[in-house]
């Protein structure tokens, strides 16, 4: 009987499942994580030991309900969790998790559920278990999430106002429509003389399903249907009213006691002003113990991209980069510089919401987004007189050259500047300089020791690497030298041969080992040098990370091995201005303008990290792409992918030659 049964925080459930109602057969996301968390769905009739499940109380319920009476067998019911998706699911956005409960349904006060037995039965004082919940809250509201994320940065009302939350008709969490205006009425008596802004739901905003509040409304009353974000509608208000909405629910975690008029999950803890009490709920909690039943313990998280279950934090990593995405992309882009090859994968990435326009004229791509309401997304320095987006490779990228076409994995999208330019301050720079996010240098540390221990770099290149001479050992990395970073991150040392002749003059008895950049060696761009005037040895085609790891230290102008040195403990000497430069972590030798990340007005800045600066470099920077499901995602799953690679195509390969032949004749004509 042992078999039949899968242990949940909340007590025992069925393995084996029944279902009646076609969602569970069709909505495969749902189907996807009940078979992850160890249940078998079956068609048929259910015997001894098996159990039915249904969708909350939904009105397709009643048949599962009426089969698990006739057969004595219990019923376990299924909800949305609490972070969900972008958009509702009657948009069409699958869940990001499931509350599978075997006692009631979450929302239900009448009946207990397995949430509020979790709440009232468990110890809820582990200490990592509070730390991770309070940095839960910290970073729902950073990254100003919610269950349903369709809202913009649209400002709310000017604050001093008694917000109202509706809901939709027909929601079974508030099966009573006069609660309502009831709500609305106990408002205007404890508030005469205050503003009162109603939110709209999600679905309201859609055009999905109608509102409980219909003009005309009091003289002091406005319904707020715009997608405004719901914690900055917290933050503007003196008090808080709703019957049974999650908006309650983030109402306590924003430091509010909201008056509650029905009997959700929440209310009854000690944490709001209840007008149907719960006799029953008799603990009191901090808000910290109610998000960590809520959140961490009773749902089953998944993460699609790597189609596993996974823990409350994980899918918070994915939930931040679909909407990061959404945010940027909603509007739309008129993309300008993309290479042919380029726009598949660009369309890929940036053209989910609507898809992409390119156009290279800059003129006409100016007018295309005026006319459209687009922003300009540009590549690189292409386009230098327009204003917009400025997009380049990140810094986790491919298995594979750009040169040689192959897709990047990871993006970087710069409103202000771009992060290889010193002269003009970068978003980078702003995020190296900002304090770090809840539990982000925690999660940098592991993202360094995992990219570490994988041995994974932009490119992730291998070769051989030969014996190599004895001694103090300098690693000299080369660089295209028409690069960008060269050209807009170096003042005297601008080639490869300067780079070698500055580091033998400073370092006369060491051993100089000279690594050709990986596009040079390719021949697909200009740089290639007679390094034995200089160097010691020659690593043509060698892995770069077993070099930097075999090597004492790295002497570079800009080069992102530098910051691959950085990551793996070694000392670092700049001759540019790299952005991984001027924050304490490197020695720099160069002349370029890194004032401003040393000092404002005079007074000296606070030093980054190493984890600092790989979280704004690796985290809060770059946007990622999952080559298998093309969605959005962590740069963990990017780390997953480049260490278990998938094929990459190489078709391109001819093509990349002839790009990289143009761009030699092209430098020679400058």
């Amino acid at each position: 009987m042992a078999d039949d049964l899968i242990e949940t925080a909340a007590g025992p459930l069925p393995r084996r499942l029944f279902y009646y109602s076609g969602g569970f057969l069709w909505q495969r996301r749902v189907r996807r994580i009940l078979e992850l968390t160890g249940h078998d769905l079956r068609l048929g009739l259910p015997g001894p030991g098996d159990g039915v499940v249904v969708w909350g109380q939904s009105p397709r319920a009643a048949r599962g309900l009426t089969v698990a009476a006739r057969r004595g067998v219990p019923v376990v019911r299924v909800e949305d969790a609490f972070l969900r998706s972008l958009r509702p699911g009657r948009a069409g956005d699958a869940p990001l998790g499931l509350l599978i409960d075997g006692r009631g349904v979450q929302f239900d006060g009448s009946a207990p559920s397995d949430l509020e037995h979790l709440l009232a039965t468990h110890p809820l004082d582990d200490s990592n278990l509070l730390l991770r919940a309070r940095q839960g809250i910290d970073r729902l509201r950073a990254s100003d999430l919610s269950k349903y994320n369709i809202h913009t940065e649209m400002a709310a009302p000017p604050p001093g106002y008694v917000l109202l939350v509706d809901q939709v008709h027909g929601d079974a969490s508030a099966p009573d429509p006069a609660a309502f205006p009831a709500m609305l009425a106990q408002a205007v008596e404890d508030h005469p003389n205050a503003r009162i802004v109603i939110k709209a739901h999600p679905e309201t905003v859609l055009g999905l399903r109608r509102s409980h509040f219909a003009a005309p409304l009091p003289p002091n009353v406005s319904l707020c249907a715009d997608p405004v974000s719901p914690w900055r509608l917290l933050e503007g208000a003196i008090a808080v009213y709703t019957v049974s909405s999650q908006m309650g629910f983030e109402a306590i975690l924003a430091g509010h006691r909201p008056k509650v008029f029905g009997q959700p999950f929440y209310a009854g803890w000690g944490l709001t002003d209840d007008q149907f009490p719960i006799p029953r709920r008799k603990r009191s909690l901090t808000r910290a113990q109610l998000f960590a039943a809520a959140m961490i313990l009773a749902p089953r998280w998944y993460d699609p991209c790597r189609d596993r279950l996974c823990s409350f934090e994980q899918a918070l990593d994915q939930m931040e980069a679909e909407v990061r995405a959404f945010r940027l992309d909603r509007a739309g882009h008129v993309a300008v510089g993309m290479r042919l090859w380029k726009r598949g994968p660009m369309q890929a990435v940036f053209g989910r919401p609507k898809p992409l326009i390119f156009q290279n004229n800059p003129a006409k791509a100016q007018a295309r987004a005026a006319q459209t309401g687009r922003s300009l997304l540009i590549w690189g320095d292409k386009a230098p007189d327009l204003a917009g987006l400025r997009m380049e490779d990140g810094f986790l990228r491919s298995r594979g050259l750009g040169a040689e076409l192959v897709p990047p994995l990871s993006l970087v999208v710069d409103d202000l500047g771009l992060y290889y330019d010193p002269a003009r301050e970068s978003r980078l720079e702003r995020l190296i300089l900002s304090p770090l996010p809840p539990g982000g240098a925690t999660r940098a540390e592991r993202l360094r020791e995992r990219i570490v221990a994988l041995g994974l770099s932009k490119y992730n290149l291998t070769g051989d690497l030969p014996d190599l001479p004895q001694g103090h050992r300098i690693l000299v990395p080369g660089q295209v030298e028409d690069d960008a970073s060269i050209r807009c991150g170096t003042t005297e040392i601008r080639t490869n041969l300067d780079l070698l002749r500055v580091t033998r003059a400073a370092n006369p008895d060491a051993v100089l080992l000279y690594k050709p950049h990986p596009d040079v060696e390719a021949g697909l761009r200009p740089g290639a040098i007679d390094a034995t005037v200089f160097a010691d040895a020659v690593m043509t085609a060698a892995d770069p990370i077993a070099l930097i790891l075999a090597c004492d230290e790295v002497w570079t102008m800009t080069s992102l091995l530098g910051f691959e040195a950085l990551l793996r403990g070694k000392p670092v000497t700049t001759l540019g201005a790299p952005f991984y430069a001027g924050w304490g972590l490197t020695r720099d030798l160069g002349n370029p303008p890194l004032r401003r990340r040393q000092a404002t007005d005079g007074h000296p800045l606070p030093r980054p990290t190493l984890d600092h600066l790989v979280h704004a470099a690796l985290i809060g920077y770059p946007r990622y792409a999952d080559p298998v499901t093309r969605r959005p995602c962590p740069p963990e799953v990017v780390v997953d992918r480049l260490a278990s690679p998938i094929s990459q195509p190489r078709r391109l390969h001819i093509l990349a030659k002839a790009q990289g032949a143009l761009a030699g004749w092209a430098h020679l004509w400058r």
